[in-house]
């Protein structure tokens, strides 16, 4: 197999490489080649068909863990300055305690990846994320109900835009 293009994609997987043939081949002059390469093709032919593997169904997953039923008894409310301070938003949204955090002490930059992760955490944990004001924030595990008084048509959907009157 002095061939590059052949070695190559025997490499990656793209072509099978014949052992028995090559060494057959390797060893004899050119003109017994051509006769060699009709039997060398009926080993493979003599083959039995593949035989392909029973596909087994995608089943849907169920959550390991359920949410907490008990009653809510607490809020955690944080201040963040950093991005590092994500980590205590998303282990207490995790245990089912709903968060409300007030992005007014960071940059621009960072609140926005800040909402961006609470939002993502939300979305993977069934949860909901409410602004409250411009830079506040209520993230509610699944089984918080909240309810508020004005309609969302008001809103300008943006997140650091405050709507106009």
């Amino acid at each position: 197999m002095s061939n590059p293009l052949k070695k190559t994609m025997v490499f990656l997987g793209l072509a099978e490489e014949d052992l028995d043939a090559q060494n057959t081949e390797s060893a004899q002059p050119a003109a017994p080649r051509a006769a060699q390469t009709a039997p060398a093709q009926k080993p493979e032919a003599a083959r039995p068909p593949a035989q392909r593997a029973a596909v087994t169904p995608l089943r849907r997953v169920t959550p390991t863990r359920q949410p907490s039923s008990q009653p809510m008894n607490e809020i955690l409310t944080v201040h963040p300055t950093a991005y590092a301070d994500a980590q205590v938003i998303a282990e207490s949204f995790r245990d089912g305690i709903p968060v409300i955090v007030n992005v007014s002490r960071m940059t621009d930059g960072d609140a926005k990846r800040l909402i961006d992760f609470a939002s993502g955490l939300t979305m993977g944990l069934n949860g909901r994320i409410e602004r409250v004001t411009s830079k506040v924030f209520l993230l509610s595990p699944e089984h918080i109900e909240t309810g508020s008084d004005h309609s969302q048509k008001n809103d300008s959907g943006s997140f650091f835009v405050a709507p106009s009157a």
